[in-house]
């Protein structure tokens, strides 16, 4: 396919509009942009953070709370969603944004982080991967055009190309560098199973921590007409130096590329902060979900632990000003009671609190794009930005 003025092989009749409404500055001191990604189920504004709902529901939450936290666009789990109901049951069903009711943009993830992840409990090969299901024991094959069937068959707005990613930091140069060469075979064929009209397609670079392979992942996805293009294997094993360097030689060959950028799987806002300042346009994780209901609420520049006992008689809303379900109504100590009754209700206020931090983290992010004083503000932000203390890693089974 003929590659457009603006160097990306983007397909004509793609169901996906993205465009750039503010650009990096001129003077190279952030590569951070504001976008505006237009698909079928709705518009996203970029930078911007999607909640994971691995089983078509974001764990406590109702549609209704996902609006009110502000998310715009939502992931779910190709794996597990076709483990359990069943891909083909829910679209029988009517597809999943009318199985979850969520009438919004979503993105379905292609099951390779959970396949490839499972240890003793798989095989991988070139044709695809067999592996054990973690709810029965049976086995089940997950190949690019199977992983491709089972994302059309859900019908979200964004499919991704099937990949193996591997831990960046403790994997060997040569099994990052067969990975790497495995996950471009798989979205050449990933590209051709594709045919629902209405849905996306982005693909996915590898490449570990290794300047070169990175270098060469990125230049191989860039050279194929998918819709988006995302950086895999990070958010994993690696530090923040380690990721940064990996992202600023994948951002660097990506500039002229006109299609979003989605980092996977990362979640902290201190960490999402540094990515969009290089350039990076999407991201998700379990984390801020997952924190909180372990009890860590985040608030400006650090973390509450309401699980401990200082919290027990405090009156005072988690974090002042906060327009979250549970600031507006809800003491410290009334959150801190549920947690040690292990009331359910714990873990939607607090899920909705972090869900509330993150997005609004975000919007103030594009909020100074969008005036021109991002660089200027880049240490208050960096200031007012938690990082968590737990491993951005993404949900496993």
């Amino acid at each position: 396919m003929t590659a457009d003025p603006d160097h990306s092989p983007l397909r004509r009749d793609a169901p996906i509009r993205f465009e750039v409404d503010v650009a990096p500055p001129a003077d190279g001191s952030t590569q951070a942009r504001v976008g505006r990604l237009t698909l079928p189920h709705g518009v996203v504004e970029t930078p911007q953070f999607m909640p994971v709902g691995t089983n078509a529901t974001v764990k406590a939450l109702t549609p209704d709370d996902l609006r009110e936290v502000g998310a715009s666009i939502i992931l779910a789990n190709t794996y597990h969603l076709y483990l359990r109901p069943g891909h083909e049951r829910i679209a029988r069903l009517g597809g999943l944004h009318k199985f979850m009711a969520w009438d919004g943009p979503i993105l379905t993830d292609s099951g390779g982080f959970q396949v490839v992840s499972m240890g003793e409990l798989r095989k991988i090969d070139d044709d695809g991967v067999t592996f054990q299901s973690h709810l029965d024991g049976s086995y089940h094959r997950f190949t690019p055009e199977h992983s491709i069937a089972v994302q059309e068959a859900l019908g979200a707005d964004v499919a991704v190309a099937f990949d193996q990613p591997v831990p960046p930091a403790s994997s060997t140069r040569e099994a990052v560098a067969e990975a790497t060469a495995r996950t471009h075979r798989w979205a050449e064929r990933s590209l051709a199973a594709h045919t629902r009209p209405d849905q996306a397609l982005f693909g996915i670079v590898q490449g570990g921590l290794d300047p070169q392979l990175r270098a060469e992942s990125t230049s191989f996805m860039t050279s194929l007409p998918f819709d988006g293009i995302c950086i895999g294997g990070l958010a994993g094993d690696e530090t923040a130096a380690q990721r940064e360097a990996a992202l600023d030689v994948a951002i660097g060959l990506l500039r002229e590329d006109a299609r979003p950028r989605y980092l996977m799987g990362l979640g902290s806002p201190a960490d999402l902060l540094e990515a969009v300042h290089r350039g990076v346009d999407l991201f998700d994780s379990v984390l801020p979900a997952r924190v909180a209901r372990n009890g860590q609420l985040w608030v400006p520049g650090g973390r509450l632990n309401m699980r401990n006992a200082q919290f027990v008689e405090d009156p005072r809303p988690v974090q002042e000003g906060c327009r979250c379900l549970l600031c507006q109504n809800f003491s410290r100590a009334y959150l801190a009671h549920l947690f040690r009754a292990e009331e359910l209700l714990a873990y939607r206020l607090a899920t909705c609190h972090n869900l509330t931090f993150t997005l609004d983290f975000m919007a103030e992010i594009r909020s100074a794009l969008r005036s021109g004083t991002f660089s200027d503000r880049l240490p208050g932000l960096r200031a007012s930005a938690p990082l968590s203390g737990v491993r951005a890693l993404p949900v496993q089974p």
